[in-house]
């Protein structure tokens, strides 16, 4: 049986991709985006993501606060919060690791480690990423 995949959240660049105020209140778009992760674990995304799933969100700057819930481990990044998800990335071993962020440079950091990269949009529901 392989191990259950990672699915790694860069919760700055996704809640910046949609400009419905988010600035005004980064810990709480940020806490409002972990909730929405909650059922992924044991609902993955099909076809592309199967279940289960183990979900982080990695957070970083003013949503460094924001704590984790059942369902979803939240990292507080140190410093960058690229340079947080590189380093999950490249300590989950051999399993399956996918990254969701739009961030051209983070996506060609963790390919490189053997990750998979969707966009914001595939996670949020607007298609694919």
């Amino acid at each position: 049986m392989e191990p259950t995949p990672l699915l790694i959240v860069d919760a700055a660049n996704v809640v910046g991709s949609r400009p419905n105020g988010w600035w005004r209140d980064r810990a709480g778009a940020t806490a409002r985006l972990r909730d929405t992760l909650v059922p992924l674990g044991g609902r993955g995304l099909p076809p592309d993501l199967p279940p289960p799933v183990e979900v982080v969100l990695v957070v970083e700057g003013a949503a460094r606060g924001v704590p984790g819930v059942e369902g979803v481990r939240v990292v507080s990044a140190a410093g960058s919060g690229d340079d947080a998800v590189v380093d999950l990335v490249t300590h989950a071993g051999q399993r399956r690791r996918v990254v969701v962020t739009a961030d051209r440079e983070l996506r060609e950091r963790v390919t490189g480690y053997g990750a998979e990269v969707r966009g914001p949009r595939w996670l949020t529901g607007g298609g694919a990423g």
